[in-house]
């Protein structure tokens, strides 16, 4: 069976990615149509060695395909996922629209894949943030072992996690420093590159970030809502791949060395932990891999039964396109859905 899809964002970073990662995984399409704004109708999008024209986000009838892959920001994933999904298709959506809707299931693929039974409430699949699901994806198996009771995670994040505004930004910040030139912030509230800047998103009145909410909000819908969870989200002059060193305490007692080889065997999860100068991942080696890769896998002996860990992966991917592609096909997998034809061609 193949399936009629359409990719709604299709010109911004996760929307390629979103294209890209169809191919590369082989997901059955019959039709793929690129969708984006009015401006960009006639811009052409490659998919595959195949090239797609986008079409017009108002004017395209969605009771024609049977998966939407939803990348076009909050605004637009409020104003239009639910007409989509009363049109027919599932909505995959990537934004923060429907997380927290009761009726709209948080899906990570490796963590909870039995929600996909809630998808036909509302025709619609939130996509978590993208730091939340590289968090749940290695906190899900030592959760299984031992039982987290509390995490304190600080993450480091690429300016890709603000779209291409945010790699246009750090790229001519750069330049223009080296060349004495104008670095004034327009896109981060200050200067980023060679800079770290401790707010994500906006603050709101306890002094936490609409960021670090989302990351404990998410956290509790998929993994577990009795984890207590503490959040710090830093953005970094890195362009692609996000960071987090990450503290847990579990009820039960595990080692290192038992969560390494726990790790070792879970869906999703690379383990690359030496004691030496390159035994560890960083976001330049994750960029362009489907992996949350886990390293520096230690012993915390200020607290009973504590662990600390560093986890990386690429945002564009796992963080988004991946997770949202990964979610089609267990949307397959489970027969969810049907296709309403199964011819594999592409319309351009």
């Amino acid at each position: 069976m193949s399936y009629s899809v359409a990719v709604v964002g299709a010109t911004g970073s996760v929307g390629q990615e979103m294209l890209n990662i169809l191919e590369e995984l082989n997901f059955p399409v019959s039709e793929m149509h690129a969708i984006a704004s009015r401006k960009s109708q006639g811009t052409e999008i490659a998919f595959g060695d195949k090239t797609l024209k986008c079409q017009d986000l108002e004017r395209f009838d969605f009771s024609q395909v049977d998966i939407v892959l939803m990348s076009a920001g909050g605004d637009v994933s409020r104003a239009w996922s639910e007409k989509i999904g009363k049109a027919g298709p599932i909505v995959i959506d990537n934004s923060s629209a429907f997380r927290r809707d009761p009726d709209v299931p948080l899906i990570v693929p490796e963590v909870n894949p039995d929600a996909i039974k809630l998808a036909r409430k509302k025709n619609i699949i939130a996509n978590p943030n993208c730091s939340t699901a590289q968090l749940v994806v290695a906190l899900k198996p030592l959760h299984d072992a031992a039982r987290i009771t509390r995490a304190v995670v600080s993450t480091y994040q690429s300016v890709s996690g603000a779209g291409k505004q945010g790699m246009d930004e750090l790229w001519n910040q750069t330049k223009a420093i080296y060349g004495l030139g104008d670095a004034t912030p327009k896109v981060f509230p200050k200067q980023i590159a060679f800079n770290a800047i401790p707010m994500i998103g906006a603050f709101r009145d306890d002094g936490y970030t609409d960021e670090e909410a989302k990351m404990w909000d998410e956290t509790h819908k998929i993994l577990d809502p009795s984890i207590k969870l503490t959040v710090t989200c830093v953005r970094v002059p890195v362009f692609v791949g996000h960071s987090e060193a990450v503290n847990l305490e579990f009820e039960s007692p595990l080692d290192a060395e038992d969560a390494r080889e726990i790790l070792r065997e879970a869906p999703g999860v690379l383990v690359v932990d030496k004691h030496e100068a390159d035994g560890y991942v960083t976001p330049v080696d994750a960029a362009g891999e489907h992996a949350v890769y886990v390293s520096r896998i230690r012993n915390d002996p200020t607290v009973e039964n504590g662990l600390n860990l560093w986890i990386v992966s690429d945002n564009l991917r796992k963080g988004a396109a991946l997770n949202a592609v990964q979610i089609a096909q267990l949307l397959d997998e489970q027969g969810v859905i049907q296709p309403k034809s199964g011819y594999r061609s592409l319309t351009v």
